[in-house]
């Protein structure tokens, strides 16, 4: 049987019997049930701040695997960008030379694709930087691609109405060359071999024994064949057209005569080691409109890409020349 509760009556010097009634009661209720709730929450607020619920280790999973994806898409591309890069390059620097079109300006091919507030939807989010960044990239990326596509285009109709000129441009190496270790020296300031002074080399030297056939790197017309005992000693000048002229000097022999039409790969002569020389070898040059440009970016038709940067290294170098 519960026992009462008691409180000392300093009046009567007794001790009261304390009644319990229905206030008292609802308030010492309230008074738990409040206690209860805030311990409650202190729990609950506790666990949430120390405690990651299964569903913030998976948003946390997702956003880590979201940025690694972000990071393997910027790598791409940037391959992209660089292959892009490679291709204006080439498209300006040779297929535009090749049919004397001026090159792409470089304020089309970098040109915008509109204001920042295009990617204002994007906004507004813990990771909206990368999110923009990636998307103007892809943009830019777009745009290049674009300009590019439509420069191939001009280069297409440029290559159907010039058949005749892609012929007879001069487009391989003068002597078979295929390991490239016949490259003596290119257009440049080089020392000369008998004066002993740095002169401009307006050719390429090509070492070979003496009898070693010499093509026509083009169509064309034999323009000169001359003999001579100084300078290009034994010299062939073909026409080609179109601007361009090719000179092969220090022969030994001809195969060839003045107004004769040759194709490209056509046997013109042999390497021999006449006129200023002190090797056989073949001095080679190409002009366009009357002036001498290096023929080192003519010797595209036979080689592959890694073949062509190496000669064009080759060519670079310094050194003597055999004339």
């Amino acid at each position: 049987m519960r026992k009462g509760k008691y409180i000392f009556n300093p009046e009567t010097l007794n001790y009261d019997k304390v009644e319990n009634s229905a206030g008292r009661l609802l308030m010492r209720v309230l008074a738990y049930f409040t206690g209860s709730v805030v311990l409650a929450l202190m729990y609950g607020f506790i666990f949430m701040k120390l405690v990651d619920t299964p569903e913030e280790i998976a948003l946390r999973n997702e956003l880590a695997q979201m940025e690694l994806q972000y990071t393997l898409l910027n790598r791409d591309l940037k391959l992209v960008e660089r292959v892009l890069d490679d291709l204006q390059q080439t498209d300006d620097n040779l297929y535009r030379t090749i049919f004397e079109a001026e090159p792409v300006p470089v304020s089309l091919r970098n040109s915008g694709t509109g204001g920042v507030s295009r990617y204002d939807d994007l906004r507004g989010y813990n990771y909206s930087h990368l999110v923009i960044d990636t998307k103007m990239r892809i943009d830019r990326i777009k745009r290049r691609v674009a300009v590019q596509s439509r420069s191939f285009e001009e280069l297409v109709n440029l290559a159907a109405e010039k058949e005749d000129m892609l012929r007879s441009v001069p487009a391989i190496q003068p002597i078979s060359n295929r390991d490239l270790t016949r490259i003596a020296s290119g257009r440049g300031m080089r020392i000369h071999p008998i004066y002993r002074v740095a002169r401009f080399h307006e050719g390429i030297d090509f070492t070979a024994p003496t009898g070693t056939e010499i093509y026509a790197t083009g169509d064309a017309v034999v323009k000169e064949v001359r003999r001579a005992r100084t300078g290009y000693g034994n010299h062939i000048i073909l026409d080609h057209g179109f601007g361009y002229e090719t000179l092969y000097a220090h022969l030994s022999e001809f195969n060839v005569r003045r107004g004769q039409r040759v194709t490209r790969g056509e046997v013109i002569g042999f390497v021999g080691s006449t006129g200023t020389s002190t090797a056989p070898h073949l001095h080679y040059e190409v002009k366009l409109n009357g002036r001498n440009v290096d023929p080192a970016h003519y010797f595209f038709n036979d080689l592959t890409p890694d073949e062509y940067q190496r000669l064009i290294e080759l060519a670079a170098r310094s050194g003597r020349t055999f004339d």
